[in-house]
């Protein structure tokens, strides 16, 4: 049943998805994108994993990080994909009371984890540019560690909001949601309860946590701008900036969206236009990565072709 009585009021135990689209033939043709967009997802996130726990020349900080932002990627996308995938194959998408409190929250602890860690990757590179004789020790593996551990904990917390938030709401019956997912600002919207205070919640949590990557990010650009405009040789301000152009390529991609989505004024886009906006981010963004880290990156590159020599002469 979608409702329960409790006391005055009809208290909501499932939600209505309205998803992308009502049209059956589009369905069928989203779906098989989506899904083929998952599939290299997992796999390729995995492969990068695997590559990096194999491969000895990518024991490095920069590789550790980029580890664990695939492992992210793939929390990301599996925790909106697998549901919309399913709600294209039925007639009425519909989630659980509880089954929406979770995907919410998964879907705020990988990204704002996703945040953190870009951050620490930029931190990564800038140490590793402007103060390179220094390097080993300003990241060593217990630094490395702390800030990792640092970006779980700084999603966990963005997450307890949501899920606090959430679980405060009081809904009354109307339970239609006009997205794929359970996103806070369509679920604040059906509320029959004053939700003033968990907005604010909600908008100071997801709002630190991109202000406080985004300054590390720039800070970070920053200083390695000013230190590869110093170098004297072409070749070393070139071997200086192909170090960060994979991390500078996830950073736009991930943050444009974010900012698309989060920062620009509810009037100046359509909701359509913000489903679109929200599948990229959520479904396409973390596809990408690994194919930007591979394609851009020669110690990747050369790992993998080591790989698969290694496999045909075996």
């Amino acid at each position: 049943m979608a409702f329960l009585e409790n006391g005055n009021h009809t208290a909501v135990t499932e939600f209505i998805l309205l998803g992308l689209t009502d049209d059956p033939v589009l369905k069928v043709i989203l779906f098989t994108i989506i899904l083929c967009i998952y599939l290299v997802t997992v796999s390729g996130n995995l492969s990068t994993i695997l590559l990096i726990r194999v491969s000895s020349q990518l024991h490095h900080p920069m590789y550790f990080f980029l580890s664990h932002l695939a492992s992210a990627d793939i929390g990301l996308s599996s925790s909106v994909t697998p549901n919309m995938l399913i709600n294209f194959l039925v007639e009425r998408s519909t989630i659980s009371y509880l089954g929406c409190g979770i995907q919410l929250s998964s879907a705020a602890l990988f990204g704002a984890t996703e945040c953190f860690l870009l951050a620490a990757m930029a931190y990564d590179r800038f140490i590793a540019i402007c103060n390179p004789l220094l390097y080993s020790t300003k990241m060593s593996t217990q630094v490395c560690v702390q800030l990792i551990v640092g970006s779980y904990i700084g999603g966990f917390l963005n997450a307890s909001s949501f899920v606090l938030s959430f679980f405060s709401l009081l809904f009354c019956g109307q339970n239609t949601i006009n997205d794929f997912f359970c996103d806070f600002a369509p679920l604040a919207e059906l509320s029959c309860s004053d939700v003033s205070v968990f907005v604010v919640v909600i908008s100071f949590s997801a709002g630190s946590v991109t202000m406080i990557t985004v300054f590390v990010i720039a800070i970070s650009y920053t200083y390695i701008l000013i230190t590869i405009l110093k170098m004297r040789s072409a070749e070393g301000r070139q071997k200086a900036f192909s170090t960060c152009t994979s991390h500078l390529t996830a950073v736009t991609l991930f943050y444009g969206t974010v900012t698309f989505i989060y920062v620009m004024p509810k009037s100046s886009y359509s909701m359509d236009q913000n489903k679109i906006i929200s599948v990229f981010y959520m479904v396409v963004v973390p596809m990408l990565n690994p194919l930007i880290y591979s394609l851009r990156n020669n110690e990747i590159k050369g790992a993998l072709k080591r790989h698969f020599d290694r496999k045909t002469f075996s």
